[in-house]
């Protein structure tokens, strides 16, 4: 019985990652199409019925195109940085808090906060292991961009937690059957999304990529698979961290399509702010996440024990 239920628990898995991939091909369709009507164009409409297979398409040609090793470059890391990236952010998804699959994270925000963190090291391994300045340097501006808003991101989770007093994110829901926490947690959930958009290197913090001064930063000597791994896992984390958002702060899971709208508006938000705001100056960054998101979360940390300490 016991092996049955482990092979249950690997096909949900299977199909939860599957499920993942695809929804990323899409994300990225709808991204290239929004940025094209935003700046007055068409996007991607050749193959398919209005371009919808454009993504498959250079999947499959990113994948067989002929991998570039550099001579001077630490092969191992080199190699292995894009596919320990992309295993975490797929690994992540198992937080989601199905009613089935026999997968119930007790500790998930924990879980949430080691993966995330865990990042941070292939980012770094990249740059490094690439043996190219613009690379390192890419590198660096990435890591230390993610680990200031890690931080952010945990003081900001910290009031959610306080409310419901449970890591398990199925909790969530319970918690807001009444009254979603987006509406007394507001300043709280815009500092959450744009914290989202530092911690995924997205505009107007992709400092990580800034391609006017850092010709594509950490991920310029990659081409190929190794490419299309990163942009996987950068797009992966994108639509995770929406995922986030519907449940912290918008009810939670629940068994219906109105879930999925939700995330997917989230996740158009994302590519909305990308096609509207320039790129921020990265002190102003640094600023934003120890001078402003840091005393504001903790002062809100504070008043939601009170409020927490009174209902009890």
């Amino acid at each position: 019985m016991i092996g049955n239920d482990y092979k249950l628990i690997f096909y949900g898995g299977l199909m939860l990652i599957l499920g993942v991939l695809i929804g990323v091909a899409f994300m990225v369709l709808l991204e290239r199409k929004i940025l094209g009507y935003i700046q007055i164009r068409k996007g991607p409409n050749k193959l398919g019925a209005l371009g919808i297979l454009q993504s498959f398409s250079d999947a499959i040609k990113l994948f067989s195109k002929e991998q570039s090793f550099l001579l001077s470059s630490n092969y191992m890391p080199y190699i292995f940085s894009p596919i320990i990236s992309f295993t975490l952010s797929l690994m992540i998804w198992l937080l989601i808090p199905y009613y089935f699959n026999l997968i119930s994270f007790n500790l998930g925000l924990l879980f949430f906060f080691c993966c995330t963190s865990m990042g941070v090291y292939t980012v770094m391994v990249a740059g490094w292991s690439s043996n190219s300045n613009y690379a390192l340097l890419g590198g660096l501006r990435s890591v230390a961009q993610t680990i200031s808003y890690e931080v952010s991101l945990a003081l900001i989770m910290m009031s959610s937690i306080i409310m419901v007093m449970d890591f398990n994110l199925i909790m969530f829901k319970y918690y807001q059957n009444l009254i979603w926490f987006i509406m007394i947690m507001f300043p709280l959930s815009i500092m959450w999304m744009s914290s989202s958009l530092a911690e995924t290197n997205r505009t107007p913090f992709d400092f990580a990529e800034g391609e006017s001064e850092l010709v594509s930063g950490f991920n310029v000597e990659y081409s190929g698979g190794s490419f299309a791994l990163i942009f996987l896992a950068e797009y992966s984390s994108i639509l995770f961290m929406s995922m986030m958002f519907v449940l912290m702060y918008m009810g939670g899971y629940n068994m219906s399509l109105f879930f999925y709208l939700k995330l997917s508006l989230i996740s158009f938000i994302f590519i909305w702010i990308r096609g509207t705001l320039p790129r921020y100056r990265y002190d102003k960054l640094m600023y934003l996440s120890w001078k402003s998101y840091l005393p504001v979360s903790l002062n809100f940390l504070m008043f939601y024990l009170g409020v927490k300490v009174l209902l009890l």
